[in-house]
């Protein structure tokens, strides 16, 4: 198994670990609040880790048929994942700061350039993971 693959494979169980601790959040939330629901990036951020693990197992399993080197592989999973996290991060951040229920009333940084370096980020990478595997399987 190659270092993409083994990362990859972490990314999964960590995403997973923390949709869970979410889970927690979001069961403290409901619990606690007069409506009893969870602040929405709360929920958002448990849902989100939960979906990102098994979308990196995914990625870790088409891999395993990349005809890419190793150092290609790195860069094409590693920015998905990054961004996986790093929205995850954003949303229990807003979660737990309470302050917000849509990040995109106000433009910023974070909901202009970041969304569209996300979106460049993820398709990019997780397109050229299923094409290596598409290569492999289907045209070779």
């Amino acid at each position: 198994m190659n270092l993409a693959i083994k990362i990859t494979l972490a990314a999964s169980g960590l995403f997973l670990l923390v949709g869970m601790l979410g889970g927690v959040l979001k069961y403290h939330g409901i619990m606690t609040s007069p409506n009893h629901r969870a602040h929405p990036y709360i929920d958002i951020a448990h849902r989100a880790a939960l979906l990102y693990s098994f979308a990196a197992l995914v990625m870790a399993e088409l891999l395993k048929y990349s005809p890419y080197s190793t150092q290609v592989q790195l860069v094409i999973t590693c920015v998905p994942l990054f961004f996986f996290a790093a929205a995850i991060g954003k949303y229990f951040k807003l979660g737990l700061a309470r302050q917000e229920t849509n990040q995109f009333k106000a433009r910023s940084f974070d909901t202009t350039w970041g969304m569209g370096l996300l979106i460049i980020g993820e398709l990019g990478g997780v397109g050229a993971i299923v094409w290596g595997f598409v290569v492999t399987q289907f045209l070779t």
